[in-house]
């Protein structure tokens, strides 16, 4: 329905009478409610954030969070949110039974480039869509109308159960591998000083958890400068690391051909190729967090063209940091079957201190990783609060109406970050059922972001990409290619993050993956045809050439004042 008011974009096809009563999207920003950083310039009217906010208003939305982020921020925060080294330490086990040197070197670079495929297909995207909504808002506008109902409801569970599941698995993993550094002070091998029953594990995780929503809640407007301090930090850490553990290498080193051709399937169970396969959760899970940083777009200045530009910057960076990473362990790794056998499944600080031959020298090497491993649920516990409320403020989630809120004061959507983080204790206690919960935790955040993704780029294509020829981040040619690799892997990686590390599976160590996943699209399928099926007419519609012509606008005035 139009809006009466000329001059004004209709707020269109969400349902009236929903829209009137939770008071979706219909208030108009004006001058004085536009949001400017602390310590920035202001930009004016026709440039900078007020373009931004046109053009957030123009695609049915009011600004309501501060755009404090510039450029390299963005990079920042999306490096965080992978958090290489960190995130392919608490992961390398997966590798390391699924075949080795190989699987950890070969399988990193080429799920590396695979990702910078799905990067470069959002970003294209997000240069048309650039909203909080992310890939959901994104799916809605490109479907055709037939469709873009169903898909857009798919799309946004699977985004939000990716954001919060990831999350989940960084603090858990982070417990997991806080557990490791303490035993690296062992006497005896596998008889570590910390005994860490389940209870002990997952009090440590809740202490995590809390930890990271109070800095993610109470410290937002210094998060930027946290993230930039992370950069550095990181990279301190890895050239002490690499350096130490190639100087030292206590007990020698492997030759070249052994750190990149030595493949050996044997503790997987599983066959040489499929074995393969299941090993490349480790890359799959740290570059999962790819798509997450759209979701800080409404907090950006100009998430047009900043955020495209940060996502694929990211990969970059990502994959050659991974790589000054993984090739100096591989070349001090202990016996592979050694280290499949870790009860922990935590075999950074095992390969670390075979290096040094110091459990003090080992946990000082260590710190900088525990410390990036904090970062990193900081980081996804803000990513997926800004996520899971633009998806709330369509009435897609139970209790919408308190999970939209924002708390003007802490300038954060608190109700929904505090929801995020209750799911995630709830989930948690899996550990007391399965010591393999962490598997699950890892695969359901990598299978739901990878078909969040899927759903914008798949959409894209049988639609003849012809929207995201508005775009500033335009592949071109490229465009299909990076779009075909990109369904594809998803295509793969559904099923096969599901599997079992190994075979054969006993109860205690099997992947639940794909309980927890079904446990959520039950959820998402029940409210659907408890409330979405009569009222869900997805986010605020507008005329394709009105959103496209404030996009115009935005890049060019903030063009203008460079």
């Amino acid at each position: 329905m139009a809006d009466p008011m000329a001059g004004k974009p209709a707020y269109g096809t969400q349902a009236d009478a929903f829209a009137a009563e939770n008071d979706l999207h219909r208030r108009s920003v004006g001058k004085e409610e536009r949001k400017f950083s602390l310590g920035t310039k202001h930009l004016g009217e026709d440039g900078g954030h007020t373009s931004a906010d046109d053009l957030l208003e123009a695609m049915g939305y009011k600004s309501e969070l501060l755009r404090s982020r510039s450029t390299l921020q963005v990079a920042f925060m999306s490096f965080v949110l992978a958090s290489i080294p960190y995130g392919l330490a608490t992961t390398l086990y997966y590798p390391i039974v699924g075949g080795g040197p190989v699987d950890i070197i070969w399988g990193w670079l080429a799920v590396s480039l695979i990702i910078l495929c799905v990067a470069a297909s959002l970003g294209e995207i997000t240069s048309v869509y650039p909203t909080s909504g992310g890939v959901y808002y994104q799916t809605f506008m490109l479907a055709a109308p037939s469709y873009r109902l169903i898909m857009s409801w798919i799309c946004g569970w699977a985004f939000v159960v990716g954001n919060i599941t990831i999350t989940l698995a960084v603090n858990f993993g982070t417990t997991l591998f806080f557990v490791a550094c303490i035993n690296v002070f062992e006497t005896e091998p596998e008889v570590g000083i910390f005994a860490a029953e389940p209870y002990q594990i997952y009090l440590i995780f809740f202490a995590v958890t809390l930890l990271c929503n109070a800095v993610a809640a109470l410290g937002n407007k210094w998060l930027p400068w946290l993230d930039t301090f992370a950069i550095f930090w990181t990279f301190a850490g890895l050239i002490c690391l690499v350096i130490c553990v190639l100087a030292i290498a206590k007990n020698g080193r492997h030759d070249a051909a052994y750190v990149f051709g030595e493949f050996d399937p044997s503790n997987s169970g599983w066959p040489a190729g499929w074995s393969f396969c299941v090993g490349l959760l480790h890359a799959a899970y740290a570059t999962s967090s790819t798509g997450m940083i759209i979701s800080m777009c409404e907090e950006v200045r100009q998430p047009a063209t900043q955020v495209p530009k940060a996502m694929v910057a990211t990969i970059v960076l990502n994959t050659i940091a991974g790589l000054v990473f993984l090739i100096p362990l591989v070349f001090v790794m202990p016996d592979q079957a050694t280290l499949a056998a870790l009860v922990s499944a935590q075999p950074t600080p095992v390969i670390i201190k075979s290096a040094i031959g110091s459990s003090g020298g080992t946990i000082a090497l260590l710190i900088p990783l525990l410390v990036l491993a904090l970062f990193c649920g900081i980081g996804c516990t803000t990513a997926s609060s800004r996520c899971t409320w633009a998806f709330a403020r369509d009435g897609a989630i139970p209790g919408s109406k308190w999970w939209k809120q924002v708390n003007e004061k802490l300038d954060v959507p608190l109700n929904a970050m505090m929801m995020i983080m209750v799911v995630e204790l709830v989930l948690g206690l899996i550990y007391f059922g399965s010591s393999a919960a962490f598997n699950a935790f890892s695969g359901v955040g990598v299978i739901c972001l990878t078909l969040s993704y899927a759903c914008p780029i798949f959409v894209n294509m049988i639609t003849g990409r012809t929207q995201v020829a508005e775009g500033n981040f335009k592949l071109g040619k490229l465009g299909w290619l990076c779009n075909t690799v990109s369904i594809a892997w998803s295509a793969l990686a559904l099923p096969l993050f599901c599997m079992p590390t190994a075979i054969p599976v006993v109860p205690e160590y099997m992947n639940y993956a794909s309980v927890v996943f079904f446990a959520f699209f039950v959820v998402a399928t029940a409210w659907y045809f408890v409330w979405g099926k009569k009222n869900y007419r997805g986010p605020p519609t507008q005329d394709l050439d009105v959103v496209l012509e404030a996009r115009r606008a935005s890049v060019m005035g903030y063009q203008g004042k460079q």
